[in-house]
Parts: structure tokens; sequence; C-alpha cells
């Protein structure tokens, strides 16, 4: 384990420290770097590692998406980050009609960035056009419990759901933006990723696909929004897929603002006058899928002794303390431990053991291993550790990073073997928007567990939270009894932003520009 760690150790670490110690000893560490540029032009400018593949929120899962539609779009309710109490956004009020119904009255006198009213049609456009099945939006589970909204009068609107569920306000308040309904008939999806309107605090002035967007403060945000009254005029956030690159530009003053910094990195760069470094967990978990469908890449999978030699042989509790960083939790099962109907609570736990991992193997048939491929999109360094410890008891994985959205299709087109991967439930507090959307039955699921999915299926709508729990406990059981994914930990994030910044981290991993300011 000793020799294990060394090498991992020594071959991460001098990756991750490779860019900070050039720019040391090229001087960039010291009085040269510009100081105030972007305050000065009161510009926020901000790099990120992934370019969403649409603008409009139904169409995009990045995080950068998320990020850049709490910031341009509403939703009918809000809830506290802090207190998670639910509060009035687009909606003034709402009361629950019957256990399917809920109406809402909505507010007065809002616009959206193209001057078009908001009202019911707003509401009930948007609502029904997205969760339509035929629509195709990317984040179907976010909407897919919705029957239909309906317009009451021209200020009241009621969203029933298919089946009771207890759920419903969650997402109302955190993945359900409202579009403007006139405008988003006209232009469709495309268009709207193409021209975004929204009426949050942000309004998208320019976006360059792949290449950048930028923002501009709402003069007209509405002032009882929960939301607070913007106060940076712009925000530009450029689409880096380099993380050096993106360091060497925050490090220089040419970007104000990064995140996901590797611990290495971050740590070194505390050190720094001109930036300032935080940190802090949160809702992202970090599992490892694998495709155990008949048509697999690698057919070894579908043994469950495969899987659990491949769950003994990571030292999950090493990767934390030397990669991920602090405020890392280890996990036992796919879900965030804060989520409502998350437990670990009669999980087993697959502890490191590469000499149990190797008999395990050798009995599947296996004793000298067998090659597989990981595919991975974001955390390279934690996916390289994760090769390192597979390769130690024979299983030689090689690696496929890509984009997201790749990714992605990789998966839904069942042409990925093992995945690492992370989700961060789009803000949603609740179970039914984390396992659901890899054990589900949707395009995700690469298990196609039936008993599992019925589970799931019948957690999502039992009103009662005890029974609740129970039927979630039952199916988060079964996943890890039979080693469909491995769950890791959760993803603290390490953010780097100029001295000027005034900001907060959250556990949503939201960044929230209306709350941002210059110091």
């Amino acid at each position: 384990m000793k020799s294990l760690l060394h090498k991992m150790a020594a071959g991460q670490r001098g990756v991750l420290r490779t860019l900070a110690t050039s720019m040391v000893m090229a001087g960039l560490l010291g009085a040269s770097v510009p100081a105030l540029a972007n305050k000065a032009d009161d510009t926020l400018r901000m790099a990120y590692d992934q370019a969403p593949e649409s603008v409009d929120p139904y169409f995009n899962n990045v995080r950068i998406g998320v990020i850049i539609a709490a910031n341009v779009w509403d939703t009918l309710l809000y809830r506290d980050p802090l207190t998670n109490e639910y509060k009035g956004q687009l909606a003034e009020s709402w009361k629950q009609v019957d256990d399917r119904t809920l109406e809402f009255k909505l507010r007065h006198n809002i616009k959206f960035h193209n001057g078009e009213p908001f009202n019911a049609d707003s509401v009930v456009y948007t609502l029904n056009f997205v969760s339509d099945p035929a629509n195709k939006a990317t984040t179907q589970q976010n909407v897919s419990w919705i029957d239909r909204a309906e317009k009451i009068d021209d200020y009241t609107v009621r969203v029933i759901s298919k089946e009771p569920f207890p759920a419903a306000k969650e997402f109302l308040s955190t993945t359900v933006a409202i579009h403007p309904a006139k405008y988003y008939k006209e232009v469709g999806p495309k268009g709207m990723s193409a021209k975004p309107v929204g009426t949050g605090p942000y309004k998208v002035i320019e976006y360059l696909p792949g290449k950048s967007i930028t923002l501009e403060r709402n003069t007209d945000y509405f002032k009882d929004s929960p939301k607070n009254q913007p106060t940076i005029g712009k925000v530009v956030i450029r689409f880096i897929p380099d993380r050096q690159t993106q360091m060497a530009e925050v490090i220089s003053g040419g970007e104000d603002f990064i995140m996901h910094v590797p611990k290495d990195q971050a740590e070194q760069l505390k050190t720094m006058p001109n930036l300032q470094v935080k940190s802090g967990n949160t809702m992202r978990i970090v599992f490892m899928q694998m495709n155990i469908r008949p048509d697999t890449p690698t057919p070894q999978l579908k043994d469950e002794r495969v899987r659990k030699a491949i769950a003994h042989a990571i030292d999950r509790k090493a990767i934390i303390k030397n990669i991920v960083g602090e405020g890392a939790e280890l996990l036992e099962t796919i879900c965030t431990p804060s989520q409502t109907g998350c437990t670990h609570e009669g999980a087993p736990n697959y502890n490191y053991d590469p000499e149990l991992s190797k008999k395990l193997l050798a009995e599947a048939g296996y004793p000298n291993g067998f090659e597989t491929s990981i595919v991975a999109y974001r955390e390279r360094n934690q996916t390289e550790a994760l090769i390192n410890y597979l390769r130690a008891v024979g299983i030689d994985a090689k690696l496929n990073f890509l984009q997201y959205a790749a990714m992605r299709d990789m998966i839904r087109g069942g042409k990925a073997s093992i995945t690492h991967q992370t989700w961060g439930s789009n803000l949603v507090n609740d179970v039914s928007a984390s396992t659901p959307v890899y054990f589900g039955g949707g395009a995700d699921d690469v298990t196609e567990d039936k008993d599992v999915q019925a589970l799931l299926e019948k957690g999502a709508v039992t009103i009662d939270e005890a029974k609740r729990k129970d039927v979630y406990k039952e199916a988060l059981t079964k996943i890890a009894e039979h080693a469909y994914a491995i769950p890791l930990w959760s993803l603290p994030v390490y953010y780097v932003a100029s001295s000027d910044v005034k900001f907060k981290p959250y556990p949503d991993e939201l960044v929230r520009f209306w709350d941002m300011g210059w110091k």
C-alpha cells in the first residue's frame, strides 16, 4: 500500500505542481501582477473548464449551465441555501390544493429581459413544453413528474403532478426555470440557447458557443425577489478546458474567479497576496458507474465478483487525504448525505483490500486481470489515481477524458465501460434528483435492474416520510449489495479569486453573481 501511494502521490503531485512551480520561478507570484484591473471596469471575469451544450437550462446539465441558469432565470419558488426555507420568487404565494396539485399566485409587473410580461402563460407554456417527452429535454428527470400546468387566470396557475410527488416544491425552487411563452414558442430551445431570455438578476448580452458568455446586470430586476439586487456590472465567463491555462490566467490577473482548482495548486496559491482561496464541501457526489448492459464493451463487468473486486481495489481514504481535499466525506451509497431519503444504513462497506480484490478476480476467472477503459470529464487527477489502484490488482484501465456532453452520449449509447462520474443533483436536496438518474430506468441507467427501478419509482411518490425513507433504503442497499456502482466521496470545491472579489461558497456549488461584489 505504501509503495502504491508513494508512486501515486509522486505522479499526481508532480503533475499538479508543475504549473504553479514554473510560475513561481518565472516571478509571477510577485508584485508585477496587475491589480484592480477588472474591478476598475466593473467586470468580473471567470473561467470554467466545461462549455454548456445549450444555455437553455432544460437542455443542459453541466454545472456552468446550472450557474448561468440561476443568474439569468427565476423559478416559481426559491429555497434559501442556508435555512432551506421556501420563499416566493416568481410566485408570491402558493398552496397545496390536493396531493397532486399546487396552486400559485404569481407576482405582477415582472418583465422578461426582452420586455415580454411575465404571467400565467409563461408558466403554463414552459412547463407543458419541457415536461412533454417528445421535446426531449436533457434534464427530463427534473420535469418528468409533471402531468400538466393549468392557467386559472392571468396570475394564477396550477401545477399538477402525475402522482403524489413530495419533492415538487424542491424542484420548483431550483431547476424549473420559467421562459417567456411568446418568445419560446417562436424560437424554441435552440433559439433560447442562441439568445437567452429570462427574468433573472443578470441578462445575456453575448454568447459565443464554446468560447464565452457575457452577462450584464439587470437594472430592472424586481425588488421583491429573494435574490439580492446585483451590484457587479458585467460577468464574462470564458470556457477554458485546460486547467493550467486557467491557473495562468488567474495568477496573471486575466481572470478574477475560477473553481474546482486541484487541492495541491489551491494550497500553493494561498501564499499569493493578490489572490484568495476558499473551499467547502458540496452536494456533489463522486462515483464510478459500471456498464453491465448485454452489449457492454467490457463483458467482465457483468460478473458481480469483478465489480466488487474493483470496489476493494481502491483506497478511497488515501485518495481523499492526498488528492481530494479537506471537507470530503466518504460515501457508501449513491446519493448526497444531506438529501431527504439518503442513507447508508444496511449497505455493505467495500474497504480497501487489494488481496481480496485479486482473489475475487481469480474466482471470476481473471487471475491476470483484464483490459478496460474509464471515461471521465473532470477531476482528472482523481481519475488517474483510480486507474493506478486498478492497475495494481491487474485491471489495465485506459483513460478517455472528454467534455461532459460527449461522455454522457457515450454512456447513453452503451459505449462506455466504466465512468468516473460526479453529480450535483442540480441543487435539489432530495434523493429523487440523484439516484434515479442513474438507476431509475432512464437514458443514463446502464444497470437496468427492474427491482431497483420499481423501488425508486415508489420512493418518489410515497408521501409518508418514514415509509419513503424505508423504500429508498431498500433501493440504495440493493445497488450497494450488487456493486452496480462504486460510491467514492463528496467533492469539496476549491475556489481561487482575486483579492478584490467578495464572494461566499455554498454547499450547492452554485456561484451566485447577485450575491457577489467588489471589496
